[in-house]
């Protein structure tokens, strides 16, 4: 059977998204699918289009709708993309269609074509801006610093002007409905992201979390000791935080944490797996100013076996975020890499992260609290390793790739046997 993928920004490399398409497209092609996916690029145009082999699979490439304001009409309807796309169905005649973000280079109405040309067509939600248009924290009270274990994830129109104001579009939501109309099933990569699609009117959701092959994150010691050397770091205390020091990401948190947390562990330092920008050098200001600028280290954007050996140099890893994150693979990879995480309470990772048992679930802005569940796995070794071979064993057995997969194959499969394509 033909599936083609359809994303935003297929850059396995560097986006998230785009890996784990690529490494279930590994899975799928192995079980006798033939993938094809569509992406954009800069340089082209919406009506052109470009085939690509990658590693086997075949990519096409078109134009992106244009970025900032002008794109939130566009990315509602575009004619010369759904011209575009409905001539690539016609050649390609896939069984399956299956979106992966679409809401930034790509259009909703892509959706209503794939249904005239496909049987069955799939939409896995990453994020929620299938009724929002940037990062969920609405819902969040940053002087309450418990976790509380329901939350109301409801925006109402007028939350959505005040912030977003240019960008509000008052029909992004009826036009967006109307399209996941031709959906067969929504993907949401979390029950939390469930719940938030369906308090705001998003329905026929099923809960697939992302996978990993725990197999594939073994790396030798003498890259371990390569990746400590090249930054410095042998003989530290080691707190992995992934992606930029972002304001959403609970970068400006993890500093004031950080702070708590020197005094007690003075080789304590924060190894940042981002580049710098505008706020991270803002916060990194603070940092300085207060006597930490040497306990904070930026390695940029890592992949590969770099990635990999971050996350084994690690004593501990922690995705602290201040929004709704929906279902960050920080934790399934860190717990793949047999550490300890220590988790925010806002969005999906308290699904795979088990407070107290493979590492802590906190409400990041209780930065008190966050410094010391460092602290207590700082100090306590044993713990921590207890807690990431809790975690290896928990994503092996609860959230391996192959697990994840053979959930959407179910799904792929239930189309009748006699108009499946060949």
């Amino acid at each position: 059977m033909k599936i083609l993928f359809v994303n935003d920004k297929f850059l396995p490399e560097k986006t998230i998204v785009g890996r784990i398409i690529y490494e279930n497209a590994i899975v799928l092609k192995k079980l006798g699918y033939k993938i094809f996916i569509l992406t954009t690029a800069e340089g082209l145009g919406l009506l052109e289009i470009k085939e690509e082999n990658f590693n086997g699979f075949t990519i096409f490439k078109t134009g992106r709708l244009p970025d900032g304001i002008l794109r939130y009409y566009p990315v509602l309807y575009s004619y010369r993309l759904n011209k575009l796309f409905s001539k690539l169905l016609d050649e390609v005649k896939p069984g399956i269609v299956h979106f992966h973000n679409v809401h930034q280079n790509l259009n909703f109405s892509l959706f209503k074509c794939a249904k005239r040309y496909t049987d069955e067509v799939f939409l896995t939600a990453h994020d929620v801006q299938l009724f929002h248009y940037g990062k969920l924290i609405e819902f969040v009270n940053p002087r309450d610093f418990s976790c509380p274990k329901i939350f109301n994830y409801k925006i109402s129109w007028l939350r959505q002007i005040l912030r977003f104001r240019k960008r509000f579009i008052p029909i992004r939501r009826l036009v967006i409905r109307h399209y996941l109309k031709y959906i067969d099933k929504i993907f949401a990569v979390s029950g939390a992201l469930k719940d938030a699609l369906a308090q705001n009117g998003i329905k026929n959701v099923e809960v697939i979390h992302n996978g990993i092959n725990a197999d594939e994150w073994m790396v030798g010691t003498n890259l371990v000791n390569d990746f400590k050397d090249k930054y410095n770091l042998s003989g530290k205390k080691i707190i992995l935080f992934g992606g930029r020091l972002a304001e959403f990401k609970g970068g400006k948190q993890i500093i004031l944490a950080m702070f708590e947390v020197i005094k007690e562990v003075e080789n304590a330092t924060l190894v940042v797996m981002g580049h710098r920008d505008g706020y991270a050098n803002s916060i990194m200001d603070m940092a300085v100013q207060k006597g930490l600028g040497q306990n904070i280290v930026f390695t940029g954007w890592l992949s590969g076996d770099d990635l990999k050996a971050a996350f084994h140099a690690a004593d501990i890893v922690t995705t602290p975020s201040v929004c709704f994150d929906s279902f960050p693979t920080i934790n399934l990879e860190a717990m793949a890499c047999k550490k300890p995480v220590i988790a925010t309470c806002f969005g999906g990772s308290k699904e795979v992260v088990l407070d107290g048992q493979t590492g802590y679930i906190v409400n990041p802005y209780n930065t008190n609290e966050l410094a010391e569940k460092i602290i207590d796995l700082l100090v306590n070794p044993e713990k921590a390793e207890a807690f990431g071979l809790a975690g290896y064993e928990r994503v092996k057995n609860e959230f391996s790739l192959e697990r994840q997969v053979k959930k959407t194959m179910e799904w792929y499969q239930r189309m009748p046997s006699d108009k499946r394509p060949g």
